[in-house]
C-alpha cells in the first residue's frame, strides 16, 4: 500500500491553480466536544517525512508532525461549537468549521482539496472533494495531523476542567465509561444534546 501523495495537488496546479489547500474535519462522532477542521498549503520544498493519514499514526507522531507542518507550511484550524452542532446537524457544522479553516488562511488558497463525499454549500472558491483524500492526498493528510491533533489538545485541556467523563482518553467519544460518567456526574455544557446518549439522559423521561 502506498501513501498519500501530490497527484491531486498537481493535476490542479495543471489547470492553473496555484495555492492548494488540503482540508479535514474531525470528530463526527464524538458526543462531547467541537467538530473541529485544518486547512493546510504545503510548502513541497519541505514536506515533513512519515505523513500519512492521521488514522495510521500514533499520537507522539501526530504530535511531532503537527509541529513540524506549522514550521513548514501554511495551517489553520477553526471549531463547530457543540451549539452549532446542536442547531444545525453534525455535517453542516463539520462543513463549517472547513469553511471557516479555509476562510483564515492569509494569502487566501485559489483551489481546496477537501475529504469526503460532498462540498460545504458556503465555499467562496473553487474546490473537489475526494474520497478517502486523507490516504490521497498530502495536503489533506496534513490537515487530518493537525485537526486531530488540535481537537485532541483541546479535549485534554477540557478533561482538566470536567473531570471524570475520561476526555483526556476517548476525546469525547461514547466510550463504556464516558456514557457511565453521564448517568454518574450528568451533562456538561460540552455535551452534543442532539447526540442520543445525551438526549437520553435529558429527556429519559420520555423513553
Amino acid at each position: 500500500m502506498t501513501g498519500p501523495d501530490l497527484l491531486h495537488e498537481a493535476d490542479a496546479r495543471a489547470t492553473g491553480y496555484c495555492r492548494v489547500a488540503g482540508v479535514d474535519e474531525v470528530g463526527r462522532g464524538p458526543i462531547a466536544g467541537p467538530v473541529t477542521a485544518a486547512a493546510v498549503i504545503l510548502d513541497e520544498r519541505c514536506i515533513p517525512l512519515g505523513m500519512n493519514d492521521s488514522k495510521k499514526l500514533g499520537a507522539k507522531r501526530r504530535e511531532a508532525l503537527c509541529e513540524a507542518l506549522f514550521a513548514s507550511a501554511q495551517v489553520s484550524v477553526a471549531h463547530a461549537s457543540v451549539v452549532e452542532i446542536d442547531s444545525l446537524n453534525i455535517l453542516r457544522a463539520a462543513h463549517l468549521a472547513m469553511e471557516r479553516a479555509l476562510a483564515r488562511l492569509d494569502p487566501a488558497p485559489d483551489m481546496a482539496l477537501i475529504d469526503g463525499i460532498l462540498l460545504p454549500r458556503g465555499l467562496r472558491l473553487p474546490a473537489r472533494t475526494i474520497v478517502r483524500g486523507d490516504a490521497a492526498s498530502l495536503s489533506i493528510a496534513a490537515a487530518s495531523i493537525v485537526a486531530k491533533t488540535c481537537r485532541d489538545r483541546l479535549m485534554r485541556d477540557l478533561a482538566q476542567q470536567f473531570p471524570g467523563y475520561g476526555w483526556a482518553h476517548n476525546m469525547g467519544y461514547p466510550t463504556p465509561q464516558h456514557k457511565a460518567a453521564l448517568l454518574d456526574i450528568g451533562v456538561t455544557p460540552h455535551h452534543r444534546r442532539s447526540f442520543r446518549p445525551v438526549h437520553n439522559i435529558l429527556y429519559q423521561e420520555n423513553y
